[in-house]
C-alpha cells in the first residue's frame, strides 16, 4: 500500500477536527443550524489555513443524506464520495489553469439544470481572482439571479484582485493565520498518533518556520521523519530548516547584554560557521527582542508565551534596560531593510551589532543604558565626575595616590620592558582632565554638581542654572533629565544653539537623522519641561555639521588624551634607551589613555 503524506492523511473531516479558524466555523455552523443559507461563499486568506478544506466540508453539509447540518455523519454516499472527490454535483475548478472567459461559460452552462444526485450544485472555485476580467463578468449574471438549487463557494489567497461587484454579492470570511502554539499542539497529536518519537523545541521550530499554514507544518514535519530516520528532534530539524540554534542567538544577546565588543564579534564568527541566512538572523534578535520587551514590562503569566525560551529570555531581559531593547529592536529592524544593498551579509550583521553597542555605550565608550541592576531594579548608570580627596602622611595617602595611577598610560610592551627592568622607573602620567583634586576636609562637602564633567573645574554654581531659563551646560541637563535609550543617544549627538525663556533650540548634523523621530522628539520636550517646569518649545534644527554636541566634545577629550599618552609613552627615556639598544617596538594601537 503507497504511503499517504500527513497533509492528506490528517485532513479534517468535519469542523470538530479543524484547528483554528473558530470565528469562521462559529459563523458557518450557525447559519447551517437555523437555515440561513447564502448562495455564495468566498473564503480568503495565505496558503494552508483551510479555505479549500472548509468549502469541502460545507460541501458535505449541504449534501448530507441526513440532511442539511452543522455536523455531517460522513457515512452516507454524498460525504464519501465528496471526500473521495468524486461526487458528481460537487465541481471543483482551479482558477489559474481555466482563466479564459469560454472557460467559465462552459462551467455555468449546466448551472440552470438540477442536481443529478445531491440536494445542492456546487461550483467550488480555487484561486478565483485568477478569473480574467471577461470571466468574471459572465460569472456576475449567474451570482446576481443564481437558481435555488446552486451553491457557489470562492477561495482565493489574494482577495484585492477580486472585483468588487464579485465581492458585494457574496459572504466573505477571512481566515487567519494559524498561531504557532496551536500548529505545535497539533503536530503533537498527530505524531502521538502515528507512534513518533519527538521533542516539543521541534515542534516549536517547526511549528515556526510553517508560518501560519497547517499544511506546510505537516509537510515539514513529513521531511522531517524522513531526515529524523522516524524520530522528530531539535537538532535534526534545525539542520533540516538550516535555522539557527537558540543557544547561539542567546550568545549574542548575552554579549550585547554585557557590552562585550569582542564576545560579539566571536558569536558572529561561530554563527557564521554554519553558513547562516543573515536576515533570517536579524529576523529572530527582532522576534528575541520583543520577546525580552514584553518580558520586563508585564509580569505573571507573560512569561508562558513564550513556551521553553521563558526562563533564558527572563535572565536576558533583567540584564538589559527596556529602553536599550527597545533602541535594540529599532536597529535590527532598519539593519533588516538596508541588507539587499549589503554586498557582505556577515559584515551588515555585525555593523547592526556595533550600532547597538555603539548607541547604548554612548560617546567614548562610557555606559548610557546598559542596566545595573540591584534587587530586580533596573538603574541607568550615570555619569560624574571624579572627585579624589588629597591626603599626606598616612597609608591612607598611599591608597589615594594610587586611585590617581590609573590615568597613566601603558602598553603591552612597557609592561613587560618593567618586568624585565631591576629598577623602579615612574612613568609619565597621561592626566586626565575629568579627574579633580580637592582638599581633604572639603571631600565629604563637594557637590559633584559643581564640577564640570566637560572641563573638570569647580565652579560655585550648579551647572544647570538658569539665567532666563537658558542652560548653561547642555550634557548635564541630559543627565539631569534621565534620557535612555534612543532619546538620550539623539540628545547627545545635538548641539544647544540657543535657550531661551519656554523655547530650547538644538541642532543635529544628517548623520544621527536616523536616531529622530517623533516618539524621541516627545519625549526629549516632555523631559526638558519637566526639568525646567514650564512649557517648552522644543526647535530641532539639521544642519551640515555639528561641533559642540556632548558627543563631538567627548570624542575631543578623548583623542587629546589618547594624543598625549602616545607622545608620553614615544618620548619616555626607558622606550628610547630600550629602542636604540635592543631594537624593540612599540606595538601600534596598544597605547591607551586610561
Amino acid at each position: 500500500m503507497s504511503y499517504e503524506v500527513l497533509a492528506r492523511k490528517w485532513r479534517p473531516s468535519n469542523f470538530s477536527e479543524m484547528v483554528g479558524q473558530e470565528h469562521v466555523l462559529r459563523a458557518l455552523t450557525n447559519a447551517l443550524e437555523s437555515g440561513r443559507l447564502h448562495h455564495a461563499y468566498l473564503f480568503t486568506g495565505t496558503r494552508g489555513v483551510g479555505k479549500t478544506t472548509i468549502s469541502r466540508i460545507l460541501a458535505k453539509c449541504l449534501n448530507c443524506e441526513q440532511g442539511v447540518t452543522a455536523q455531517p455523519c460522513g457515512k452516507c454516499s454524498a460525504c464519501r464520495e465528496i471526500a473521495e472527490g468524486r461526487f458528481i454535483d460537487l465541481v471543483e475548478v482551479d482558477a489559474a489553469s481555466r482563466t479564459k472567459v469560454d472557460d467559465t461559460r462552459e462551467l455555468l452552462d449546466n448551472v440552470q439544470y438540477t442536481p443529478t444526485s445531491g440536494r445542492y450544485k456546487i461550483y467550488l472555485i480555487d484561486e478565483v481572482h485568477m478569473l480574467s476580467k471577461h470571466s468574471f463578468n459572465a460569472l456576475l449574471k449567474t451570482l446576481e439571479e443564481p437558481p435555488p438549487h446552486v451553491k457557489f463557494l470562492f477561495a482565493t489567497t489574494d482577495y484585492d484582485k477580486i472585483p468588487p461587484t464579485i465581492l458585494s454579492r457574496c459572504l466573505q470570511f477571512n481566515l487567519k493565520r494559524i498561531p504557532v502554539d496551536s500548529i505545535a499542539g497539533h503536530l503533537g497529536k498527530v505524531l502521538e498518533s502515528e507512534a513518533v518519537e519527538f521533542d516539543k523545541q521541534a515542534l516549536d521550530s517547526l511549528a515556526t518556520a510553517a508560518d501560519g499554514s497547517i499544511r506546510d507544518a505537516l509537510s515539514l514535519m513529513d521531511q522531517a521523519i524522513a531526515y529524523g530516520n522516524g524520530s522528530v528532534n531539535e537538532a535534526d530539524v534545525n539542520a533540516m530548516l538550516g535555522s539557527i540554534p537558540k543557544h547561539k542567538l542567546y550568545k549574542v544577546l548575552q554579549s550585547l547584554a554585557e557590552a562585550d565588543a569582542n564576545a560579539v564579534l566571536n558569536s558572529v564568527d561561530e554563527l557564521d560557521e554554519m553558513a547562516p541566512d543573515y536576515d533570517a538572523i536579524l529576523g529572530e534578535l527582532i522576534s528575541l527582542f520583543h520577546h525580552m520587551a514584553i518580558i520586563n514590562e508585564v509580569t505573571g503569566s507573560a512569561e508562558s508565551r513564550f513556551f521553553d525560551q521563558a526562563e533564558q529570555l527572563s535572565e536576558l531581559a533583567k540584564q538589559v534596560s527596556p529602553e536599550d531593547i527597545q533602541l535594540f529592536y529599532d536597529i535590527a529592524i532598519r539593519a533588516r531593510r538596508d541588507m539587499p544593498y549589503v554586498l557582505n551579509k556577515k559584515h551588515g550583521l555585525e555593523m547592526a551589532l556595533m550600532r547597538m553597542l555603539s548607541f547604548a555605550l554612548g560617546p567614548g565608550g562610557s555606559s548610557i543604558g546598559i542596566a545595573e541592576k540591584s534587587s530586580g531594579t533596573a538603574k541607568p548608570v550615570q555619569k560624574s565626575a571624579a572627585i579624589i580627596p588629597e591626603k599626606t602622611g598616612s597609608q591612607e595617602d598611599t591608597a589615594v595616590n594610587r586611585q590617581l595611577e590609573p590615568e597613566q598610560t601603558k602598553t603591552a610592551t612597557h609592561m613587560q620592558l618593567q618586568q624585565s627592568s631591576s629598577n623602579e622607573v615612574n612613568e609619565p602620567q597621561a592626566r586626565s582632565e575629568f579627574i579633580t583634586k580637592i582638599p581633604a576636609n572639603q571631600a565629604n562637602k563637594a557637590n559633584p554638581n559643581k564640577i564640570n564633567i566637560n572641563t573638570g573645574k569647580q565652579v560655585d554654581e550648579p551647572l544647570h542654572v538658569k539665567v532666563d531659563n537658558i542652560i548653561s551646560d547642555w550634557m548635564q541637563t541630559i543627565e539631569d533629565m534621565n534620557l535612555g535609550g534612543m532619546a538620550k543617544a539623539f540628545a547627545i549627538h545635538c548641539e544647544l544653539k540657543s535657550s531661551s525663556a519656554g523655547q530650547v533650540h538644538l541642532a543635529f548634523s544628517g548623520q544621527h537623522e536616523i536616531l529622530h523621530n517623533a516618539d524621541v522628539e516627545r519625549t526629549i520636550r516632555e523631559a526638558l519641561e519637566k526639568h525646567q517646569g514650564e512649557q517648552v518649545k522644543l526647535i530641532l534644527e539639521k544642519t551640515s555639521e555639528v561641533t559642540r554636541s556632548p558627543a563631538v566634545q567627548t570624542k575631543r577629550h578623548a583623542e587629546e588624551r589618547q594624543q598625549k599618552a602616545t607622545q608620553d609613552i614615544t618620548s619616555d627615556p626607558l622606550i628610547e634607551t630600550l629602542s636604540q639598544t635592543f631594537g624593540a617596538e612599540i606595538i601600534k594601537g596598544t597605547i591607551k589613555a586610561e
